[in-house]
């Protein structure tokens, strides 16, 4: 189906990201992550630099996930049963997953490690 407006278009986008947040529980724990990152972003003031490492991390590992997710679905459609080549689409479409949540856990410990660092020996005055 076609989208007929540019609105259209956002509404299906925003019901696609709806449907993987009610019914996907990894998109929810990547959600709460993104939460808990902007949070502590916002608590260490983090400058404008940092903030578009995080931005770009958190985008890639989301739309891996929704990728995934989509990726799944379509899988399942085409076959109920068990299939090598339908696990190996599966496999290949997680491993995308981890690859992105690692990459982007890896830009969160080089971009909150000097704050945090700061942070403690600020408290502890070493």
């Amino acid at each position: 189906m076609k989208s007929r407006t540019l609105r259209d278009s956002f509404k299906y986008a925003g019901q696609g990201i709806k449907e993987a947040f009610v019914s996907e529980r990894n998109f929810k724990i990547h959600c709460f992550a993104t939460l808990l990152v902007c949070i502590f972003g916002f608590f260490f003031r983090l400058p404008l630099e940092k903030w578009l490492a995080l931005i770009f991390a958190i985008g890639f590992v989301l739309v891996c996930e929704l990728v995934n997710t989509a990726g799944e679905v379509l899988v399942d459609m085409i076959t109920k049963e068990y299939s090598a080549e339908a696990k190996k689409v599966k496999d290949l479409l997680a491993g995308a997953v981890l690859i992105s949540a690692v990459t982007a856990f890896v830009a969160g410990i080089l971009v909150f490690i000097e704050p945090v660092v700061k942070f403690i020996t600020d408290i502890f005055h070493f």
